[in-house]
């Protein structure tokens, strides 16, 4: 073939080939993408994209530098590719379970595709769903109680493992609410369409995690769309910083300002809320920075600050979603907006404040805040620190599943290339090919 083809399933004769079915109960995955590219096409930045790792991890597997033990992995590596689970030894993937036909023709022409990923046909379809809705009865109190419940477990664990291995129940739940809200009557539809309005951020959260980015915006713009339909002036503002975010780390800074401008912009026809708007102009300032604008990002950091101090004694008043940004938040914030301006050694004292200050189970955040310490420490010329703080991030990895962190790490370790031969490096190369396999 002469180039990468849109996946849905391997080819029958790959998948009976005495070469294939050996290298998966080996579990031998340079062996696996191999094939993948010589027989199915499906080359390396593809099964990178379909399997949530980068381009590079990829390169190193086929390569035999690497090998894959982690089980999460290996399941996504099914998943991606459409491996049945019992050539990997795994249980039965849910998408070997075939669903009706009509069921499964209505669920392609309406489910958001992930960004160059497969449909997970094993979330209900919305004719599933609209079934389910109707035999659960009347929705009552109780079950926005238990729903909402549901939500901030979520979050929970987007915070201490990342969002990546979230998002089919994320997405499935978000079906669920979006159908219930067609089956409830008036009293209750608007809590429901807050509610999946919160869900859809959190898919688009959880796909950002994932630096599946075109996906992210997609549940992102569904949000935006159901807290307009609310009048949810400040929701729209939380869903515009997200995509601020997401603008800055996909490469569109200009964007992202203006994202988080316009947030600005609705935070202040909801009212005084200084905390918000604290939170708001720090994304001002991450944008700015990756425009290389010192004065605007100043000025942004500046705001924040002074927002923050406005909303001192006032945490009971800022929506819940916003009180994670702490005084500790702000400080971590700020320094990473300053490592983004290049002005590391501002930034390597509140990077590491923030991470001495921050709890022990906001583990991506800490793992992402030390790539940033250990950043601005080797630009500084300092090798065993960075090493050190790298390490950090290291040891956190293991108990989350968040590409973004993973793609941090990975960069960090392209620009330790210059200094392969010192000794702090040879062991953090080490313990790197230890921890990641």
């Amino acid at each position: 073939m002469s180039g990468p083809q849109s996946h849905r399933e391997l080819p029958a004769e790959l998948l009976a080939s005495p070469e294939w079915q050996q290298a998966c109960r080996r579990r031998d995955f340079a062996s696996i993408f191999r094939l993948a590219k010589a027989k199915a096409g499906i080359y390396p930045s593809r099964i990178a994209s379909l399997c949530g790792m980068t381009p590079s991890r990829v390169g190193e597997i086929m390569a035999g530098r690497r090998s894959l033990a982690h089980i999460d992995v290996i399941e996504r590596v099914s998943d991606g590719l459409r491996i049945p689970g019992a050539m990997l030894g795994l249980a039965h993937r849910p998408w070997e379970i075939p669903a009706p036909a009509r069921v499964r023709e209505r669920a392609a022409a309406l489910e958001p595709q992930p960004e160059g990923g497969p449909t997970d046909r094993s979330l209900p379809s919305e004719e599933l769903g609209e079934l389910l809705a109707l035999a659960d009865g009347q929705v009552t109190r109780s079950t926005l109680a238990a729903l909402r419940s549901s939500v901030e477990d979520y979050w929970r664990r987007d915070d201490e493992h990342g969002g990546a291995a979230l998002r089919p129940a994320v997405v499935g739940h978000l079906r669920y609410v979006t159908q219930l809200t067609r089956t409830t009557d008036d009293v209750l539809r608007q809590d429901l369409q807050s509610l999946a309005a919160e869900l859809a951020r959190l898919a688009g959260w959880a796909y950002f995690d994932s630096c599946q980015y075109s996906t992210a915006r997609t549940y992102f713009t569904q949000a935006l769309a159901l807290a307009h339909g609310q009048g949810d002036r400040l929701f729209m503002a939380n869903v515009l910083s997200c995509m601020s975010l997401l603008a800055t780390y996909d490469g569109n800074p200009a964007d992202a300002v203006a994202l988080a401008c316009r947030a600005q912009d609705a935070t202040r026809t909801a009212g005084d809320q200084p905390l918000v708007m604290s939170m708001l102009h720090m994304r001002e300032a991450f944008a700015h920075a990756a425009l290389r604008d010192a004065a605007s990002c100043h000025a942004a950091i500046d705001r924040s600050r002074d927002a923050y101090e406005c909303s001192r004694g006032r945490g009971d008043e800022a929506p819940s979603w916003v009180r994670y940004f702490d005084e500790t938040k702000l400080i971590v914030d700020a320094g990473i907006a300053l490592a983004r301006l290049g002005e590391v050694s501002r930034a390597e004292p509140l990077i590491s404040e923030g991470l001495r200050r921050e709890r022990a189970t906001q583990q991506r955040g800490r793992a992402l805040h030390a790539f940033w310490l250990a950043s601005t420490q080797l630009q500084q010329g300092k090798l065993d620190a960075a090493c050190r703080s790298a390490g950090v991030a290291l040891d956190l990895t293991a108990s989350i599943d968040s590409p973004r962190v993973t793609g941090h790490v990975q960069e960090f370790r392209r620009h330790l290339v210059p200094y392969a031969r010192e000794a702090p490096v040879i062991a953090f190369e080490g313990r790197m090919r230890e921890a990641l396999g």
